[in-house]
């Protein structure tokens, strides 16, 4: 059974084309266009095996969204994707609150993506 992956990301073109590779991989992927959406997509579809979400998005930002999605979904692998420098601050912070998050550098390439997700 493929494993369902919901990407995160308010640049639509990245969540969509992220999405578009991990589905022409084997994977049920589906992409939402901020952290609400991801929420409201839980809800209605369950949870992830994995979710993939960007950090910097308005309202609430990715590490807001992944601790939400830890609390509602145990078994859910979560992986933040990013290009800020402000992230490194908000991962100790949400350290500091009993969470740990894998990373991955923007852009990254969708070799360098699929490997991870296949390790």
């Amino acid at each position: 059974m493929a494993k369902k992956i919901l990407v995160v990301d308010d640049e639509q073109l990245i969540a969509d084309t992220l999405s578009s590779i991990l589905s022409g991989s084997g994977f049920e992927a589906s992409a939402v266009y901020s952290a609400r959406d991801a929420m409201a997509w839980i809800k209605d579809s369950g949870c992830p095996d994995i979710l993939l979400s960007d950090v910097m998005m308005p309202d609430v930002d990715g590490i807001e969204l992944a601790k939400k999605i830890v609390d509602a979904c145990n078994h859910t692998q979560i992986t933040l994707i990013t290009r800020n420098s402000h992230t490194p601050e908000l991962l100790r912070k949400a350290e500091g609150e009993g969470y740990k998050f894998k990373v991955l550098p923007k852009p990254i390439h969708p070799r360098t993506l699929l490997a991870y997700l296949h390790a």
